[in-house]
Parts: structure tokens; sequence; C-alpha cells
């Protein structure tokens, strides 16, 4: 058994079996994610959609591919095709986007909010309320090709631990209320450094890039 291996079969072993796991591949070559693959791992998520592509034309077309990054308004069409889940929606112009390029491939394509969870001035996402005007909005609700399942928000990187659980709780909070209302299902948050206190606060999906591939070159 190689390192990734060990390193991912031991953070399975650790978690609830209804947690998503995904792969963040980001700066990762085509071998490391060939080793997950072939152990029977699916969901890989990147930050760059050059980057996404790339590993796309080179990979076995079963794999899901999640972006988790900062949308790139104009390459999204390149990822329309294939995307599996795009984590990182933050305004409507990015909705009508996605919509429109699924159309064109005669897709559904699936999404998440990204909600600001935390202080720190490099973490992207939206308020509730920039959330609560998405959902609501007419212009969404008619779009038929594109549709919001859940939420996504990243904690602070160098908070202390009460400062993680309160930005995690604020999130399943806000995910709790959608999910009556909207009939949400996913809620991605939790990253290598604070995974364990994400899934104590309901996450579903979390996303580990480190704490599987190992520090990055």
């Amino acid at each position: 058994m190689n390192d990734i291996e060990y390193r991912f079969f031991s953070i399975k072993k650790s978690i609830p079996k209804n947690i998503k796991i995904l792969a963040v591949s980001k700066n990762q070559n085509i071998s490391s994610i060939e080793k997950l693959y072939q152990i029977g791992h699916r969901d890989f998520g990147e930050n760059y959609v050059q980057e996404m592509i790339q590993k796309y034309q080179k990979l076995p077309k079963d794999i899901r591919w999640h972006m988790i990054g900062v949308i790139q308004k104009n390459k999204l069409k390149y990822i329309a095709p294939f995307i599996y889940l795009i984590h990182s929606v933050q305004n409507m112009e990015h909705l009508q986007i996605i919509n429109k390029e699924a159309l064109k491939h005669n897709r559904l394509i699936n999404c998440l909010l990204q909600i600001k969870i935390c202080n720190e001035k490099n973490k992207a996402g939206i308020t509730n309320r920039e959330a609560d005007n998405i959902m609501d909005n007419n212009i969404f609700h008619n779009m038929k090709n594109v549709k919001i399942i859940g939420l996504m928000g990243m904690a602070s990187l160098h908070g202390t631990v009460q400062t993680i659980r309160q930005e995690f709780y604020s999130l399943k909070k806000l995910y709790d209320e959608y999910q009556k209302k909207y009939q949400h299902y996913i809620l991605s948050m939790g990253m290598s450094n604070d995974y364990p206190i994400a899934i104590e606060y309901g996450s579903t999906h979390i996303r580990l890039g480190t704490s599987i591939f190992g520090k990055r070159e």
C-alpha cells in the first residue's frame, strides 16, 4: 500500500460512512490521482478550469469532477459538458452563465452557494442575505438547466477551535433553514486542518488535499 492509499484509508475508517470525501487534486500529478482511482475513489476537486480540463482529458471519464475554486466566468463553457458539481457559486451572473452553457449540452448542472463564514480577506463567499436574494429570485427559478442543492463554506485557516466551531455552526444553521425551505441536501465544509469539527456540525462533504496527498511540492 502506497502513502496516498494509506492516508486515504486511515481517514475513511475514522469518519462516518455517509460522509463524502472529496480529494482535492489541485497541483497533483496524474499518477497521484490514478492511485486513488485504482482503489475505487471517484470524487476529485479542482480550483482552476484549465488544470481540471487537462486532467479530464487524460483520466477515466467516470471521475466526478468538482469545481471548488473561484469561478472563472469566461471558462465555465469548457467544463459545462462534464462538471459534476460546482461548489463556488456567488452570484446570479454565475448561475446565468452556467444555465446557458448547460443548455447547450442538454444537461442539468448542480451547484452550491459559497457562503463567507470567516473574516479572512482571502476567503471568498457571500452573505446570508445575498444567498436569500438568489434563492428567492424569480430569474433563478425560471432557469431549467442549473440547480442549487446546498451550501459550501471555508472556516478560518488560523482560527481557534472555538472560532472554527462558531463558523461551522453559522453555516449549519443556514443549511438547516435551506434544507427545509428548498430541499438542500449537500453541506460542503471541512478541509484537512478542520474536517473533524466540520463533521461534528453536520458536513456531508469534506474537501481534503494535504491529508490525502501529503504536502504539495
